[in-house]
């Protein structure tokens, strides 16, 4: 059984320039690290997120040892591109990929785990637009450097359309005050939703994933009641630029969210 530090300890918070890339090679030692993302549909973002990843941090760097796409029976050419730009691709199975739907982030996650090898995985959203080699380097920095931490969440400012905040609906009305009133202790996490994380495996496969768009705050909630609030540390990357789905696009995800807020408080869900 792991030791628990004090859950009471406030979450331990970092800017992405605090770990430049010359220090986090030099505490990386022999530690395994693989990147992971989950995509659907992605193919106008994913082949610039692949290609900085390979040739700043795999071939760069020498940071990233593994990277991974998981192609979530796309419609669109993602998996195409992504292998073009370097990534090995796990694809889920299909036989009618023009109609069938996909498994889920959930699920696509722990196919992206079990195909992996990394001691640590970075998990990355495969739709941002703006994504630079610091979505990686600032993630890995608290993990690499302090042996307690198990999970480090991402944390920006979100734009909506030309406004530079207002994005991140279902995470300040759904996902925010859920965490205040049932995780207090969690309340110090900016983005709890964050699809950008890094976590130590085998922190990871002692509790189960989540399905669908509910896998964030649930990892989040199991760890840090599993090794305690203050295993959790985050990163600010700035500004995460990506499309914003109309309205109810997100009634889904905000239904994950509160299924799984509310079932691990121990409350009954239908």
């Amino acid at each position: 059984m792991a030791t628990v530090p004090d859950v009471t300890m406030p979450i331990a918070s970092y800017h992405h320039a605090d770990f430049p890339v010359g220090e986090l090679r030099t505490l990386k030692k022999e530690v395994q690290i693989s990147v992971c993302i989950p995509a659907r549909n992605e193919e106008a973002t994913i082949g610039a997120i692949v290609e900085t990843v390979r040739r700043d941090l795999v071939e760069g760097a020498g940071l990233v040892d593994d990277l991974l796409v998981v192609d979530d029976r796309s419609h669109d050419a993602t998996a195409v591109v992504a292998f073009a730009a370097g990534a090995r691709v796990v694809s889920v199975p299909t036989s009618e990929p023009s109609t069938e739907p996909g498994v889920g982030k959930g699920e696509a996650m722990r196919r992206g785990l079990a195909a992996s090898n990394g001691d640590i995985v970075v998990f990355l959203d495969g739709d941002v637009e703006n994504f630079g080699m610091h979505f990686v380097t600032g993630l890995l920095g608290p993990i690499l450097a302090f042996p307690h931490i198990v999970l480090v969440k991402a944390c920006y400012r979100r734009p909506f359309g030309e406004c530079p905040t207002g994005g991140g609906r279902v995470t300040e009305l759904v996902a925010r005050p859920l965490v205040l009133l049932l995780f207090p202790e969690l309340s110090g996490v900016v983005q709890p939703l964050a699809g950008e994380v890094a976590v130590r495996r085998r922190a990871l496969e002692q509790i189960e994933l989540a399905d669908g768009y509910g896998v964030e705050l649930g990892m989040l909630i199991d760890l840090s009641r599993r090794y305690g609030a203050g295993s959790i540390a985050q990163v600010d990357l700035d500004v995460r630029a990506h499309r914003n789905r109309p309205l109810h696009e997100l009634a889904p995800q905000a239904r994950d969210v509160l299924d799984v807020a509310l079932r691990r408080a121990g409350l009954r869900v239908a």
